[in-house]
């Protein structure tokens, strides 16, 4: 190991440090200008649309990406309805002594891939910034929140029968819309506690074990958008992730308005709707006129799976056999066939009997979605890998982390900023404003 860093690393720094100030000072300079104008105009007042007059100016500072900056600021209060604003803060789109800006979307981005503490470690490293773990929470908490309304907004425009439709004549023909639900632990307490005067907060409850939430996550893709990864495995090229930390109802909703914002809704788009056989799916794919329904090949044989185990034990070569037949008979589009075969069985105990019974049930409940021949055929797919995947990469990677638990807020307003940095949308926030919060 060498006794220092390479003389390029030590030129980078050098080069940064010595640049960072005058960045720091050129941004000032053009925040100055901004204000000298702002001076000489006075705005009208958004209630009545009269003059508004200038009640004072007061020097305001906040946290940019350069550093502190600080501007004087001229307040104006309408006489007739007494309504006051700030022109040049709302034109900055900055707040006084709040971290604003581009900081403030970079402490986002880091707490939306890494936990507040390890974001604010990296702040240091990445951005050159000194900001602790709760400074990080906060950008991270209001934009988040900027962004949960945002989808709630689009999800209700959508949703909302006055709209004005979006139907693209260049819709897709076929469009595949995965869904499913992971749970995620949940605080004990509802709110965030706050400290007044001083008072010293009591020891938080301990989590009681089993308390979760379920946050459903839903996956748009285009079929003919699949590429073989390997043999006989597909992969999407594009993929549009949908979340929602709440009811089936407004998960589905959200999956609706993306279609519509995405033009993938046509008057003749086919939906194909693949889940695991929960019943909340099914009940909801009904939304769609034109719909194909499937249910995931692999959760389909894990039912067969639970039937073999019992009759042939774990591990059993019959067992794999047994399955195999089964995997190949339903892979070739005769479900009909292997609820015949079920049926002539004969198990023995009452055990074995009850487990075949509620296999040949949920097969012949679901043989309308296992024509897998067919899916095959068209480029469907028959599996949920890529809500599976989904699952991972939107909750698993950051909210499912040892020992986190999350409150209700704080999850939708994560979960809302991961969904924008892996759609690609991230470029969203810099028009989003950052709500205050209670």
């Amino acid at each position: 190991m060498a006794e220092q860093a390479s003389q390029f690393i030590l030129l980078e720094r050098a080069l940064e440090q010595e640049y960072r100030p005058l960045m720091r000072a050129e941004l000032q300079r053009r925040v100055d200008a901004l204000a000298q104008a702002a001076q000489a105009t006075q705005p009208a007042c958004p209630r009545c649309g009269r003059t508004m007059g200038r009640k004072d100016t007061r020097p305001v500072s906040w946290l940019a990406r350069f550093g502190k900056l600080s501007a004087p600021v001229s307040r104006f209060v309408c006489r007739a309805c007494h309504v006051q604003c700030r022109p040049l803060l709302d034109l900055l789109g900055v707040e006084p002594g709040r971290i604003s800006g581009s900081l403030a979307r970079l402490l986002a981005l880091l707490a939306a891939v890494a936990p507040y503490s390890l974001a604010a470690r990296l702040a240091g490293l990445l951005l050159g910034v000194d900001v602790d773990a709760m400074g990080v929470w906060r950008a991270a908490q209001r934009l988040g929140q900027a962004a949960a309304d945002y989808d709630e907004g689009l999800s209700a425009y959508h949703a909302d029968s006055r709209s004005q439709a979006m139907v693209d004549p260049n819709a897709p023909q076929t469009v595949v819309l995965s869904v499913d639900g992971c749970a995620l632990r949940m605080q004990v307490r509802a709110r965030r506690r706050r400290r007044k005067d001083g008072e010293k907060l009591p020891p938080l409850p301990a989590v009681a074990d089993g308390h979760f939430r379920e946050v459903k996550t839903g996956v748009l893709l285009l079929p003919e958008e699949r590429v073989e990864t390997s043999p006989g495995r597909h992969s999407p090229v594009r993929r549009f992730l949908v979340g929602f930390l709440g009811d089936a109802d407004a998960i589905f909703h959200r999956l609706y308005g993306q279609l519509r914002e995405l033009g993938w809704m046509g008057a003749n788009t086919t939906v194909v709707i693949v889940g695991d056989g929960a019943e909340w799916i099914w009940n909801r794919a009904t939304w769609f006129i034109r719909r194909c329904e499937i249910l995931d090949f692999w959760h389909a044989l894990e039912y067969a799976w639970g039937y073999a185990h019992l009759r042939y034990g774990d591990g059993s070569a019959q067992a794999d056999r047994w399955v195999h037949r089964i995997a190949e008979d339903l892979r070739a589009g005769k479900v009909q066939e292997v609820i015949v075969r079920l049926q002539r069985l004969h198990p023995k105990t009452a055990e074995l009997r009850e487990s075949l019974a509620g296999l040949i049930r949920y097969y012949s409940e679901n043989a309308g979605r296992m024509r897998y021949d067919e899916y095959l055929r068209l480029g469907y797919g028959i599996g949920s890998g890529a809500v599976e995947s989904a699952h991972k990469q939107v909750i698993h990677a950051r909210l499912r982390q040892a020992g986190m638990h999350w409150s209700e807020a704080g999850a939708r307003r994560l979960l809302a900023l991961r969904l924008l940095l892996l759609n690609d949308n991230w470029a969203l926030l810099d028009r989003m404003r950052m709500p205050s919060l209670a």
